[in-house]
C-alpha cells in the first residue's frame, strides 16, 4: 500500500516529464520570445506581412535549424512553455489559412492569452484557453477502443476487470490533481493505478483479500511521481464505513467514485454470499447493488460526479437491460444523468476462438451478440 504524503496540484505539475520535443511529450518554446512573435505579429495591419511571419513561426517547429529568433533557445532569459507539437502546427496553420486580417488576429490573441491565462472549472484541470491540445480526451458518446491498456501494473488477466482507458478518461475529465477517487469493486487495482499515474489520491475496497493483496502488489509496482496516497480495504461495499476511512485520513468526501461492479451472474468472482454476483435473483441483486450507491453516496461531494461500467445480459433468450435497470437505481438516490457511453466490448480470447459457433447461435437463437457495455455519469444534486 502507498502511504506517501500527499501533495499539492501546484507541485504535482512540476513533476510532469516533458524531455521530448514530440508530439506525445511536448514542444517546448521559450515564453518570452514567442509573446515578442505574437505581440510583433498583433502590431501588423497587412494581411499578406501577417501571414509571412506566422509561416516563419511555423517553419521554425518545422525545421529547428532555422530558428534565428531564439524561439527554441530554453536556456537563455525567458519562462519556458509547453505545446502539444500537432495541435500548435494546427492552430498556426488555422491562421494561415484565414482570409482576414481580423481573424488571423483573433487566433493569435487566443494563442497568446493560452500562454499567460488559464481557465479552467471547478472539476478538471483542463486549461479551457488551450482546449484544442487535449486531443487524448475523448467527448464523443461512442468508444471503439482496438485494446485494453496493458502498459505498466496493468494487466488483463483478473476475471471481469475494465479497460485502464475507462478510469483514465474519468479521471482527467471529473478530477483535478490531488483529488480524492473511491472505487467501491476495486478487482485488481485499475482505477487505482490510474490515480498514481494521473496525481489522484484513491480509495478502493475488495471483498476477497486474497484479490485485494494482489491488488496492493500491483499498485505499488506503478510508479507514483505525485506522491499520492492510496488506500486499500477489504470489506462489503454495501455496509462499509467510508466516513471513518476518510476522517483518518483527514478529508470529508471524495469528489469522483468510479464503480463497475458484477454483471449479476455472468461472472462468478468467489463463494462469498456477500459478493453480488452470487444474488439469487435479478431483484436481489438490484436491491444490493442499490445498497452500494446509497452508501458510497455519503462521501461524495455535492455536484460531483459518479461512473457506473455496466452492461446488459441475456437469461433464456431474453435480453435483460441491466445496465438501465442499474441506472435507474442510481437517479432514485440524488443522482442526474448527464451522460451514457456505448462502449465496443472487448472479444474474450474464448469468444475469439469461438466466433463462428456464436454466429450460429445468434442466427439459430434469434438473438444478437453483445459487442458493447456502458459508461454512465450521473451528477449527483443531492446532499
Amino acid at each position: 500500500m502507498n502511504k506517501s504524503k500527499n501533495i499539492i496540484p501546484e507541485q504535482a505539475k512540476s513533476k510532469v516529464d516533458y524531455t521530448n520535443n514530440n508530439n506525445l511529450a511536448g514542444l517546448i518554446l521559450n515564453k518570452t520570445r514567442l509573446l515578442e512573435k505574437l505581440q510583433q505579429c498583433m502590431s501588423l495591419r497587412d494581411l499578406k506581412k501577417l501571414k509571412s511571419n506566422i509561416i516563419n513561426l511555423r517553419d521554425i517547429i518545422l525545421h529547428p535549424k532555422e530558428d534565428n529568433e531564439g524561439l527554441l533557445n530554453i536556456d537563455t532569459d525567458g519562462d519556458t512553455v509547453v505545446f502539444k507539437r500537432d495541435p500548435f502546427l494546427k492552430q498556426l496553420n488555422q491562421m494561415i489559412d484565414s482570409f482576414t486580417e481580423k481573424r488571423v488576429k483573433y487566433y493569435l490573441k487566443r494563442l497568446a492569452d493560452g500562454l499567460e491565462k488559464i481557465k479552467t472549472n471547478r472539476i478538471n484541470d483542463i486549461n479551457l484557453l488551450r482546449w484544442k491540445e487535449y486531443n487524448e480526451i475523448i467527448t464523443d458518446s461512442l468508444w471503439v477502443l482496438d485494446k485494453r491498456d496493458t502498459s505498466g501494473a496493468h494487466l488483463g488477466s483478473y476475471w471481469g476487470n475494465f479497460i485502464p482507458q475507462i478510469p483514465h478518461q474519468m479521471i482527467l475529465r471529473y478530477t483535478k490533481l490531488g483529488e480524492w477517487i473511491l472505487d467501491p469493486f476495486l478487482g485488481s487495482g485499475t482505477t487505482l493505478i490510474e490515480c498514481n499515474r494521473l496525481g489522484r489520491n484513491g480509495i478502493g475496497v475488495e471483498l476477497y483479500e486474497k484479490v485485494c493483496q494482489k491488488a496492493n502488489e500491483l499498485i505499488s509496482k506503478e510508479p507514483n511521481p505525485f506522491a499520492v496516497k492510496t488506500q486499500v480495504e477489504v470489506g462489503d461495499s454495501r455496509a462499509f464505513n467510508f466516513s471513518e476511512i476518510l476522517a483518518k485520513i483527514g478529508v470529508k468526501n471524495v469528489q469522483l467514485i468510479i464503480m463497475h461492479p458484477p454483471y449479476y451472474d455472468i461472472i462468478k468472482f468467489g463463494n462469498n454470499p456477500n459478493d453480488l454476483s452470487n444474488s439469487k435473483k435479478l431483484e436481489q441483486f438490484l436491491q444490493n447493488f442499490e445498497q452500494v450507491v446509497k452508501n458510497v453516496t455519503q462521501i461524495l461531494e455535492k455536484n460531483r460526479f459518479l461512473v457506473l461500467v455496466i452492461g446488459d445480459k441475456y437469461n433464456k433468450g431474453e435480453w435483460i437491460p441491466l445496465g438501465f435497470k442499474c441506472m435507474e437505481k442510481v437517479v432514485n438516490n440524488g443522482y442526474k444523468l448527464k451522460s451514457i457511453i456505448v462502449k465496443n466490448f472487448e472479444q474474450t480470447r474464448g469468444k475469439r476462438n469461438q466466433e463462428e459457433l456464436w454466429k450460429y447461435r445468434a442466427l439459430a437463437g434469434g438473438f444478437y451478440i453483445f459487442k458493447h457495455e456502458y459508461v454512465m455519469l450521473f451528477k449527483k444534486e443531492r446532499s
